[in-house]
């Protein structure tokens, strides 16, 4: 492999407890008292689909609080161990690396900018930067566009099913950050325990 692309949420951060915390408090003022484990289900899709599944009343409206309402859990977001290590090793060996995103601009600047993981990234790609967003391959296709890369040489890293049809429908492997130890019923081209067995799909 050549072209490592990534997911952010549950693979390069654990920004779980953020989201799923924010959603939470939001909802108990709504008078809908819902528990951490049934909302953190929908951890890692788009917000908007999110709320649609666990059939939240007024999408809009709360999607509207919910961005807002993070910064108050920001301090629980934290870069996964061995991250930087594995990411600092890929780009010294020649890797071509980009981040393809469901966060809009200002949650990239939040979370991968304050966490100081942009600088290992030629390119990102955002909500905004595209008209559909993942399982559609967008995102992936324009990251690759970005990078020169040859998908049969391309690997998009991330954790969920929304993940996995993205990158197949991209047409390059998909590669599951099984070190967050989420969602082990996925079935991946390729599975890393830790961020450093992705060293070993460097020619």
């Amino acid at each position: 492999m050549k072209s490592f692309i990534f997911d952010i949420d549950g693979t390069l951060l654990d920004t779980e407890a953020m989201y799923i915390k924010s959603l939470q408090a939001i909802l108990h003022e709504r008078g809908m008292d819902r528990p951490y484990a049934e909302l953190a289900t929908t951890f890692g899709i788009p917000s908007r689909d999110a709320l649609i599944r666990l059939q939240v009343p007024d999408v809009e409206e709360v999607l509207a609080l919910w961005g807002p309402r993070t910064a108050d859990y920001r301090a629980t977001v934290a870069v996964y161990d061995g991250v930087k290590a594995a990411l600092q090793a890929l780009q010294t060996r020649g890797a071509q690396l980009a981040i393809m995103t469901s966060k809009r601009r200002f949650e990239y600047d939040r979370d991968v900018v304050h966490e100081g993981l942009a600088p290992y990234f030629s390119q990102a790609v955002v909500a905004e930067d595209v008209a559909h967003g993942k399982p559609a391959p967008d995102g992936i296709l324009l990251a690759m566009q970005r990078l020169g890369a040859d998908p049969a040489s391309t690997v998009y890293v991330g954790d969920t099913l929304y993940d996995v049809e993205a990158a197949h429908a991209a047409q390059v492997e998909f590669g599951l950050a099984a070190w967050n130890g989420k969602h082990p019923d996925l079935v991946p081209d390729v599975s890393f325990q830790t961020p450093a067995e992705m060293l070993r799909l460097l020619g």
